[in-house]
């Protein structure tokens, strides 16, 4: 374990699983180390020691007998935020998995909100997530948020074991099969998108097969009209890819460019840094309606709908699985149960029945 140092005390890692004590402002007394399990002098180390399993012990005499600096613990939580938020930068993740961990591990932090950032143990974790799995209804997302922050900051920052088990991802539950539009229905829902700018976000995602967070990391530069590309830079995974832009996308970018102007990211919002993501699911919710679907889906349906419509055309599905950035072949695979080429030509059994016309009896 690592040395743990606040500003009133040290705690040092030694031999045998053990922590010396090393006080800053507060005196230390035997009748303080009856508190905690284990504890005893060492001649040797000329101060007072104790099993590193106990540390709990430590924490709840300190903050029972030293009244806790709340500024000091404070101001630890800016540190390790400010830490937690470098090294997330430092292992590039992209700017909305950042966001969504650190928030997350905030709230962590907030729950926790009398325990210095470094003295916090795998007890500490499996309460929190004991209050929020238990008490409040949490999506299957958000627990694999929650668990993948706190994990970061234990294994990266602390470089510290835990328990492995409060650490599992929970798994999926069986993935329904992907809302997809027909050719139709993406010609229909784009010919009655009057704005120019949201035509060119709804294009540029059905064009390349992006995802929603891809296309707003999008900048100016990542589109190659030479090789008629698109780059995806820190897609999911952090990794980077290229993938298709259709001459129709093209023509539309360029006019979309010469109107509207963008500095670096290549979809603007009103501020003149990325758009927000939740708006563009309104833009696509909006005009999907107009079109006159029915269907239940969200603009991930456009990347969905790419890969099927490839598929259909009989392109070979590892280039797809290349254009979409799956790691896995199973994953493209899935769209190989929804295609309506794998059904083509079969005849449904109810042809072959004489049934009679009931306006005719």
């Amino acid at each position: 374990m690592k040395k743990i140092e606040t500003p009133e005390y040290i705690l040092e890692p030694i031999e045998n699983s053990r922590f010396k004590i090393i006080m800053k402002t507060k005196k230390f007394t035997k009748l303080h180390s009856q508190k905690i399990h284990g504890c005893y002098f060492s001649g040797n180390q000329k101060s007072w020691v104790f099993p590193q399993k106990n540390l709990k012990d430590f924490e709840n005499l300190f903050l029972q007998k030293y009244k806790l600096n709340k500024n000091a613990i404070t101001e630890s939580h800016h540190i390790a935020l400010k830490d937690f938020k470098e090294h997330l930068i430092l292992k590039k993740y992209s700017p909305n998995t950042i966001k969504v961990y650190f928030e997350q591990f905030q709230k962590f932090l907030n729950f926790h909100n009398a325990i210095h950032p470094q003295n916090l143990t795998d007890d500490d974790v499996k309460k929190y997530l004991l209050h929020l799995f238990d008490k409040k209804e949490v999506s299957l997302s958000l627990q694999k948020q929650v668990i993948c922050s706190i994990k970061f900051y234990f294994e990266k920052i602390l470089r510290r074991e835990t328990k492995s088990y409060f650490f599992e991802i929970p798994k999926s539950k069986k993935r329904k099969p992907p809302v997809v539009l027909s050719k139709t229905e993406v010609m229909r829902l784009l010919n009655c998108t009057t704005n120019l700018k949201h035509k060119a976000i709804l294009s540029t995602i059905y064009s390349g097969g992006l995802r929603l967070s891809e296309v707003v990391n999008l900048k100016i530069v990542d589109i190659d009209s030479e090789r008629m590309l698109i780059n995806i830079r820190g897609g999911k995974g952090k990794k980077d890819r290229i993938t298709i832009l259709g001459k129709e996308t093209l023509k539309l970018l360029r006019t979309y460019f010469k109107k509207f102007k963008p500095k670096f990211w290549l979809f603007e919002g009103n501020d003149k840094q990325q758009m927000n993501p939740r708006n563009i699911q309104k833009i696509f919710k909006k005009y999907l309606k107009i079109s006159g679907s029915m269907k239940e889906c969200s603009v991930h349906s456009l990347r969905h709908s790419f890969a099927t419509h490839l598929l259909e055309a009989g392109e070979d599905i590892r280039k797809i699985q290349k254009l979409l950035g799956h790691k896995n072949i199973q994953t493209t695979e899935i769209y190989t149960h929804i295609t309506s080429k794998a059904i083509k030509g079969i005849k449904s059994p109810l042809d072959d029945l004489e049934i009679r016309d009931p306006g005719n009896e």
